[in-house]
């Protein structure tokens, strides 16, 4: 059975799946992982979102990565007299405000999924907005609140390892606010100008790779996760490589033997107090010495002293 290997780069996360293709395929440039024949509709249903859920990680990665922090992940809830009935008036309302935002900045690029709440079973929206301003994404929101607005982060941690712009959670996250009752269809809406991936076509791997011997990690990545799977027919490998992030200052400022953000600003203060008090010595001793009273010999307590 012929195994391939194909590359994929979303942003700044690069993954080599290995899997083996049918005997009796012919065009193996053009193969792609396939499930096993045969499955429960459970299992079915199952591998359809595992399949959603790759693509928004992927969608996510590739847009937003060049943006960073300059790109905004808000939450927008609805009041009492514009709570919509049902995900149909949700999504109507989604809707409109995106062609709003894009009224306003054609270049805007945007990814909402609709939620509900846990305890209160209020609906709400998420998004995750780059090419607009923090002060038209709060006034084109005319439903409710926007209850959050942050942008995203540069370093992002996972096990203690810093994946920079790898947004992995977040849109897992995301995508997790899908449910069976909002019906069949897109589980979220994104703008026609959202980055795709970079998908690069299946080669036959000169050697045999397993989970003890990953492929060689490319130049200026780090290999940080390892998954196999029987669900595919024949096995699947992947292995998901991220680019090596810069320093976190701020994080490296906390480190032992490193000082915190608070002591340059105390020390400098400490130098900047201490030259005033040389200074003003120096105006006192002056004023002394040209005072004639001081000249003839007369008390100190006599001569009056600056204020």
């Amino acid at each position: 059975m012929p195994r391939m290997k194909r590359v994929t780069v979303s942003g700044a996360v690069l993954e080599q799946e290995i899997f083996n293709v049918a005997p009796n395929t012919k065009n193996l440039r053009g193969a792609v992982p396939k499930p096993a024949a045969e499955r429960t509709e459970q299992e079915k249903a199952e591998y359809n979102r595992k399949q959603s859920l790759k693509r928004c990680i992927r969608t996510i990665n590739a847009t937003f990565e060049p943006f960073g922090s300059k790109a905004f992940y808000t939450t927008h809830t609805f009041d009492d007299a514009h709570l919509p009935k049902d995900y149909s008036g949700v999504r109507r309302v989604r809707d409109n405000y995106i062609k709003r935002l894009q009224y306003e900045f054609p270049d805007a690029v945007i990814v909402a999924f609709m939620g509900r709440g846990r305890r209160t079973k209020r609906f709400h929206l998420h998004c995750i907005i780059a090419g607009v301003d923090e002060k038209t994404i709060r006034e084109k929101w005319k439903h409710g609140k926007v209850m959050r607005i942050e942008p995203l982060r540069e370093h992002n941690y996972y096990n203690g390892i810093d994946h920079g712009r790898d947004y992995t959670a977040l849109a897992t996250y995301l995508h997790g606010h899908w449910k069976e009752e909002q019906g069949k269809g897109k589980r979220w809406r994104q703008t026609k100008n959202v980055k795709q991936v970079e998908r690069k076509r299946p080669t036959m791997p000169k050697r045999r790779y397993s989970m003890d011997k990953p492929p060689i990690t490319p130049k200026g990545y780090m290999l940080v996760e390892k998954r196999e799977s029987n669900h595919y027919l024949g096995g699947y490998l992947c292995f998901k490589y991220v680019k090596i992030p810069p320093p976190d200052e701020k994080k490296a400022m906390l480190k032992p033997g490193g000082y915190p953000p608070l002591w340059p600003c105390i020390i400098g203060a400490f130098y900047d107090e201490a030259r005033t008090c040389q200074e003003e010595s120096a105006n006192i001793h002056k004023l002394f010495t040209n005072n004639k009273t001081a000249r003839n010999g007369r008390k100190w307590k006599n001569v009056r002293r600056p204020s």
